[in-house]
């Protein structure tokens, strides 16, 4: 045990420490004086469970995982089917379950990491042929489609959303043929550009449309993003308060527990979703770019792990953890820059929450057991260099 440890890639332990003390901080700062105060002792805590499930991971083969994937995707997505029916509804979506001990349990999250391995046991049946699209690319779409249904009858676009982005991410480097990346390109351009024309010109009946199945708030959260002309005081309070705390920040921001906007908590959710508009108000635009190259440096070293890794499907699953991972940082910051419209999607590692933490550190824990399992294989040459060096049927 004690060498398989060794082998362990402590340049991102040492990430994973700085991003915990990033949040502890940020989060004491976010919640003094709140009712929310403590938060960042929970947070601690999470973290400590979540170093340990973090090494237990890192020892796991991970070829068990892809073995028994198909029962790993057949037991989540049950549970994802469970709490549309008795989950507890927090900010408007019903996604949690209520653990024994008052322990609060978000499936929706935890299915993310369980798509990356259930796509991955699919892709690496391929080999190193192309994916066709009627009898590979369709059933995978489809099957990734049924937890993405799920999720968004709990009401969480968020992370439903992410389901979608580890599969484009993932039939990328499982070999999908270039003509069919194109069509699907094509389709996806041409009905997010129709979709924000059809909702300018007909707001009305969008609207009327969300209002009669339950999701106006669906529309306060994009109409700050698209036609903020049409939103209302509610609807734009959230996004135009983060976004005057971010340019209040300037270049060295006004300073630990000095942020005006934050401290007034005239932000919502800043122990949360809205904790980079903490970060940016009172450390500025240098402590922003700190943690986004903290991410960066993460992600590099996991796309170097893929590289080493002669096992096809470890590339396919790290490639999975990089778009999940990718997804929730853009969409994190970008909603409150304007870049995206506003979901309840939390910043990896450093908003506060058991679940999404204990999960994104059980998939740093995947990739470890990767790095310590994938020389084992004996495989001609890994899934990264064969995507660009097979020549496709077009």
């Amino acid at each position: 045990m004690l060498n398989k440890l060794k082998k362990i890639d402590f340049v991102i332990v040492f990430i994973l420490l700085i991003l915990m003390g990033i949040s502890i901080v940020v989060l004491y700062s976010a919640t003094a004086n709140t009712k929310y105060s403590g938060y960042h002792l929970q947070m601690l805590k999470y973290y400590i469970l979540g170093f340990v499930v973090f090494f237990l991971v890192s020892l796991l083969d991970f070829r068990l995982l892809i073995k028994h994937a198909i029962y790993i995707y057949l037991f989540g997505l049950s549970l994802l089917v469970v709490v549309v029916f008795i989950g507890n509804t927090y900010h408007n979506a019903t996604g949690w379950m209520t653990l024994p001990g008052g322990i609060s349990f978000q499936p929706a999250e935890f299915f993310k990491l369980i798509l990356v391995i259930f796509l991955g046991f699919l892709l690496v049946r391929k080999r190193k042929t192309g994916l066709l699209f009627w009898r590979d690319v369709v059933p995978i779409c489809l099957l990734t489609f049924i937890p993405f249904a799920a999720v968004m009858a709990q009401n969480d676009l968020g992370n439903a959303l992410s389901y979608l982005v580890i599969l484009a991410g993932m039939l990328w480097i499982g070999n999908i043929k270039y003509t069919h990346a194109l069509i699907a390109l094509a389709i996806f351009a041409g009905g997010f550009i129709g979709g924000i024309s059809a909702y300018k010109i007909y707001y009305e009946q969008v609207y009327s449309f969300f209002e009669s199945i339950g999701r106006v708030h669906w529309v306060e959260r994009i109409d700050p993003w698209l036609m903020p002309e049409m939103a209302t005081d509610k609807a734009i309070y959230h996004t135009r308060n983060a976004k005057l705390a971010i340019a209040t920040g300037g270049m060295t921001g006004e300073g630990f527990m000095q942020g005006g906007n934050v401290q007034a908590e005239l932000v919502p959710l800043t122990y949360s979703d809205s904790i980079f508009v903490v970060i940016a108000e009172e450390f500025g635009f240098i402590g922003c770019s700190i943690l986004l190259l903290l991410y960066f440096v993460l992600i590099h070293r996991l796309i170097l792990i893929s590289l080493d890794c002669r096992d096809r499907s470890g590339p396919l699953i790290i490639v999975g953890i990089v778009a999940m991972l990718l997804y929730q940082i853009f969409e994190n910051i970008g909603m409150f820059i304007g870049l995206m419209p506003l979901t309840g999607i939390t910043l990896p590692f450093i908003s506060y929450g058991g679940t999404s933490l204990i999960i994104n550190m059980a998939s740093i824990g995947v990739a470890m057991s990767i790095l310590i399992y994938g020389k084992e294989a004996e495989e001609e040459q890994p899934l990264t260099t064969s995507r660009y060096a097979s020549v496709r049927s077009q």
